[in-house]
């Protein structure tokens, strides 16, 4: 098949490392040829352009900043995305008939693109929903159902929603969330199809934690990522507060967003001695430093109504470390995880349940039989064959 993959991640080679490229490259193993269209944002001010590699191509098209911008460049070059992606469609791929349109939330606007693709190719169409917008908007208080804004981001999902011929949710708690809401979608097109990566082998790295001045013997709790109105800052400031007497445990944070600011204030106002902040390092010294500690933290804000299932899960996993989450009671991202027997689940608005969790896991013979649980079961649940066999299974 030839498949068309619809995306604002920046993605420039096949081979990068990513849950999307790791898919599209089962894809292209199965013998199916794959074309990209990803954005080139106006900042790095470069045209649109075609890159080549063996059985897929990837089409970079220019389009207005949508990352690390304010937020009125931001919506209105996403509400410009699809025609800008349509048009580059149009020039590259006249030629190409494609049998399967395949994309991702963010964003929802890609419709008339969607739509112009299934009537001139007549091509099934596969939406991979990884963010429920705009209700996650209005759980953050970024505005209301009442704004005119929530009413024509929602009358755009309800169309992505209706030309998507198949829906894949990232876990359960997605696929109810999206049926209770919609219930005009028949509920045989809504499915499971999860978050995935081709695990690598992971190899602990002391002399990582020795550069770092990062303690090795503590347990060490490391969150990774965003760090954003999402993730509740004010929960995991008020979780390092309650800690830093403790000297038995040592957290690293390392990410950035718009909310990094206010934990650097904390920081600085505070000292904690048992935690450390890090912004920006190389790629190799984050990733060697992201598997190399003994426990993965993920946070979302308590006011979710929307169940998210964060990818950074698959991170930790594939370090064979156990997940210490503290979310929303609306996603069952702890739930998979409590199941699983790799780590332990809390609200992200009770820090004395944080701190009990956080006791647990000092044990190391605790943290050890946690994380093998959590490889295999990243390995038998949560790879790319996985997410290719439930897409395919409906074109076989």
């Amino acid at each position: 098949m030839n498949i068309i993959f619809l995306t604002v991640t920046d993605i420039n080679s096949i081979h990068e490392k990513m849950i999307y490229t790791d898919l599209l490259r089962e894809f292209i193993e199965n013998g199916h040829n794959v074309y990209i269209v990803s954005p080139s944002e106006r900042r790095y001010k470069k045209n649109t352009t075609l890159i080549e590699e063996e059985n897929s191509q990837i089409l970079k098209v220019k389009i207005g900043n949508i990352q690390k911008t304010n937020i009125l460049e931001k919506g209105i070059s996403t509400i410009l995305i699809e025609n800008n992606f349509k048009a580059a469609i149009k020039k590259h791929f006249s030629n190409i008939k494609f049998d399967l349109v395949l994309y991702s939330t963010p964003p929802i606007t890609l419709v008339s693109t969607i739509k112009y693709l299934k009537d001139r190719d007549g091509a099934k169409s596969y939406l991979m929903l990884k963010d429920i917008f705009p209700q996650n908007a209005v759980d953050l208080n970024m505005f209301s159902k009442k704004n005119p804004i929530y009413n024509f981001f929602r009358f755009k999902e309800k169309r992505l929603y209706m030309q998507s011929d198949y829906i894949g949710c990232m876990s359960q708690a997605n696929v109810d969330f999206v049926l209770k809401h919609n219930p005009n979608i028949e509920a045989g097109k809504v499915e499971i199809c999860p978050n995935s990566i081709q695990p690598l082998k992971v190899n602990y790295d002391k002399e990582i934690r020795k550069k770092y001045n990062i303690p090795l013997d503590k347990t060490v709790f490391i969150y990774g990522g965003n760090l954003g109105k999402p993730q509740g800052i004010d929960f995991l400031i008020e979780c390092l507060e309650a800690n830093k007497e403790s000297d038995k445990v040592h957290f690293v944070i390392a990410g950035s967003g718009t909310e990094f600011n206010k934990i650097v204030s904390y920081f600085n106002v505070k000292k904690p001695s048992n935690a450390q902040l890090f912004q920006q390092l190389p790629k190799e010294d984050y990733e060697g430093l992201a598997n190399s500690c003994d426990v993965g933290l993920i946070f979302l804000d308590h006011r979710f109504t929307i169940p998210n299932f964060p990818s950074r899960l698959l991170s930790y996993m594939q370090a064979s470390m156990p997940v210490l989450a503290a979310t929303d009671p609306n996603t069952d991202v702890g739930q998979v995880i409590e199941n699983g027997s790799f780590g332990y689940w809390c609200e992200s608005n009770d820090v004395k349940d944080f701190n009990q969790k956080v006791s647990k896991l000092t044990n190391k013979d605790l943290t050890e039989e946690m994380g093998k649980n959590a490889r295999k079961y990243l390995e038998e649940n949560y790879t790319p064959k996985h997410s290719y066999d439930v897409i395919m299974s409906h074109f076989e």
